[in-house]
């Protein structure tokens, strides 16, 4: 993906794309997901190819939509801090109005595609855009905004099944809080990495919150998630390859916390990043079990 970017002729395609965070689509695979546990749940096993290419597109605009957003609020604190300091608004290499233009611009494609879907699942797009654009201020003012981020992240379970079934029942709610507790625990994997950053910046995380029991929470959370997806299960009468799907499932988020257990930083990142294969394994249950 670096590679293709380079080749671009012209720098402000180049440098959009990386402040669209292009170049690491992990962002894109864990945004989707949910969404495609969504549809998977609510038709039996048997999403519509419309929908999964809808939501897949859907999935790398919010998220891109979302990186601008993020890097336009930041843009006086990224400066300041190693990790950040060369991404394009904050190196200077594109221009605050170009950044703008740019999250217009996606937020118009996003609405486009949010008209393909049935009215209820509109509805909750809006809803979902909103949570996705006001992250950036949550992690000023709450002091776990991995919450924030997993509401945003797992109401693409139920954009999803409101698209697919036009109504959303108990197991869609269930589902929902599968991905929540999902969420806010690989999350907090990758605010571990950045707790010393964060705290120099002065914005809040779930590490620095947790403290020296972010570990055992992360575990916990990984355990609450498999629980509910079990509850899911058992409420949409699901056959026995989902239950084998999601004990693969349970073996790779028992690696994950396994892996980080010296919070080291390439470990950590290790783990973050294998969390596309957590969703994986449980739209394949979904599918495999429907």
């Amino acid at each position: 993906m670096n590679a293709w970017i380079a080749r671009l002729p012209q720098p402000w395609m180049r440098e959009s794309l990386l402040l669209m965070r292009a170049d690491r689509p992990i962002g894109t695979w864990l945004l989707l997901w949910p969404a495609l546990w969504g549809l998977a749940a609510a038709s039996g096993g048997r999403p519509s190819w419309g929908l999964l290419v809808i939501f897949s597109l859907g999935a790398f605009v919010m998220r891109s939509a979302g990186c601008v957003a993020n890097d336009i609020t930041d843009r006086d604190i990224d400066p300041l801090v190693a990790r950040t300091r060369t991404r394009p608004l904050a190196a200077g290499r594109i221009s605050l109005i170009v950044a703008k233009r740019l999250l217009v611009g996606l937020l118009v494609v996003a609405l486009a595609l949010g008209a393909l879907l049935p009215p209820l699942a509109l509805g909750l797009c809006f809803a979902g855009g909103l949570l996705a654009l006001t992250y950036p201020f949550a992690k000023r003012f709450i002091p776990v905004p991995q919450f924030h981020l997993g509401v945003a992240f797992a109401w693409g379970v139920v954009i999803a099944w409101a698209a697919a079934a036009r109504t959303l029942p108990l197991e869609a709610w269930l589902l929902f809080g599968a991905a929540l507790t999902w969420t806010v625990a690989f999350d907090t994997i990758y605010a571990m990495m950045d707790r010393e950053d964060d705290l120099k910046i002065g914005v809040h995380s779930s590490a620095i919150f947790l403290g020296r029991h972010d570990l055992l929470v992360t575990a916990a959370l990984y355990l609450l998630t498999l629980a509910l997806l079990v509850a899911t299960g058992a409420a949409l009468g699901l056959k026995w390859p989902y239950d084998l799907f999601l004990f693969a499932a349970f073996l790779q988020g028992g690696w994950q916390i396994h892996l980080i257990r010296h919070r080291d930083p390439a470990a950590l990142l290790r783990a973050f990043l294998a969390n596309k294969w957590f969703g994986l394994l449980v739209f394949a249950g979904f599918v495999a079990g429907g």
